[in-house]
């Protein structure tokens, strides 16, 4: 690449910050210390009233938009959505994309020194929750001087962070974005999960965690995981228009070699994932996935486990989302109205499945962009660009 497009945040560094204070886990565990590592893209205003905080999903991590370098081919997941002009525009708000805590991309987790050993975790990783995640969060903003976020955006496993935030720090949130996400997994979601985890630990490379000491990775395991994980990911609709059932030959071969475009798709993105992530990540991460259940303190009255929330909300679904449908938006949009919260819902028509929620799609960067226009005059920051 010799030019950067003029919409990107342009050339990005990763930053680190260290907490030598002990985090009490939601597990029983307490980490002694602990990395976070974050990007941040535009500039915090004097007032300090301008941060916007995003939240990954289960693969994600803290590069969410521009490049790392020139050689870069593809910008930040979220790229479509944030930087000068766009919905999360970088002219009007500072943005704060953090690798979570249990990640594989530099943050303290699974792969990272354990300081009582010198070694890598590994699989003596504490287990991780939203909860845990959120608290982690808070502090980072603490470092950096922000007390309170214009808006804490995410999707998937992001939007329950999102919704996370609203109920343990209320008062340090002025709007919550909650996209293609739910208020607690359903039956068959764990069931997906726990296939994916027990392709990864029958994997004979797996060792139990302790690959890294065994010199080895359970990519065939890891590969597994991606491959089921990707099918749901998208919609039936999608996978049709994209590969059909088109042939890589002109006949069939009447063997379990790749035949079909579909089959050559999969296996990449298995390969290409079992390469770049981190197995005991996978595992820890789908785990707090399973665990998020804020209602389940409240006897399963949502309703009321959203008492503490007193931010708006936009919560936003996608019509061919089967992994997190519809539905669930709906719930979680109508228990915020039992609860008396203001909130905004849209489920926008899309083939795209879950990965909608990645992608430009034209009605949801309208429906977006509407929202972060709110959310900047409610922090008077219209004039900022």
């Amino acid at each position: 690449m010799t030019e950067l497009p003029q919409d990107s945040v342009g050339l990005v560094t990763p930053e680190t910050a260290h907490f030598d204070d002990p985090l009490p886990l939601a597990c029983g565990r307490t980490l002694p210390a602990y990395d976070l590592v974050y990007e941040t893209y535009g500039t915090l205003n004097a007032e300090r009233t301008n941060a916007i905080l995003i939240c990954h999903a289960l693969s994600g991590h803290h590069h969410a938009a521009g490049y790392h370098s020139l050689d870069e081919r593809k910008p930040g997941w979220w790229d479509a959505h944030i930087g000068p002009g766009k919905s999360i525009d970088t002219d009007r708000f500072f943005v704060v994309s953090v690798n979570n805590l249990g990640g594989c991309h530099g943050s303290t987790g699974p792969n990272t020194p354990n300081p009582e050993t010198g070694e890598p975790w590994g699989p003596d990783f504490p287990m991780m929750t939203v909860l845990d995640w959120v608290h982690s969060q808070a502090r980072l903003a603490d470092r950096l001087g922000i007390e309170r976020f214009a808006a804490v955006v995410g999707g998937s496993l992001g939007g329950m962070q999102v919704l996370q935030w609203t109920l343990s720090y209320p008062e340090r949130i002025a709007h919550a974005a909650v996209i293609a996400a739910t208020p607690k997994l359903s039956a068959q979601n764990i069931a997906f999960n726990e296939v994916a985890r027990q392709a990864i630990r029958s994997d004979p490379d797996f060792h139990d965690g302790h690959y890294a000491e065994h010199g080895t990775l359970p990519r065939r395991g890891l590969k597994l995981a991606r491959m089921v994980g990707h099918i749901t990911y998208l919609s039936e609709d999608a996978m049709g228009s994209k590969f059909g059932r088109d042939l890589r030959s002109e006949d069939f071969n009447f063997g379990y070699d790749v035949e079909f475009q579909v089959e050559s798709y999969l296996r990449y993105q298995g390969d290409t994932f079992s390469t770049s992530f981190d197995a005991n990540t996978y595992l820890l991460m789908t785990k707090a996935l399973d665990y998020f259940d804020p209602a389940a303190a409240r006897g399963g009255d949502l309703a009321a486990a959203l008492a503490p929330a007193s931010c708006p909300f936009l919560v936003v679904s996608f019509s061919s989302d089967w992994r997190f449908p519809p539905s669930r938006s709906k719930e979680l949009a109508n228990a915020l109205i039992r609860a008396g919260k203001p909130v905004s819902y849209v489920n926008i028509d899309s083939p795209h499945g879950h990965d909608a929620f990645l992608l430009p799609e034209p009605r949801y960067q309208a429906v977006f962009a509407a929202f972060m226009a709110r959310v900047a005059h409610d922090q008077g920051l219209e004039d900022r660009r």
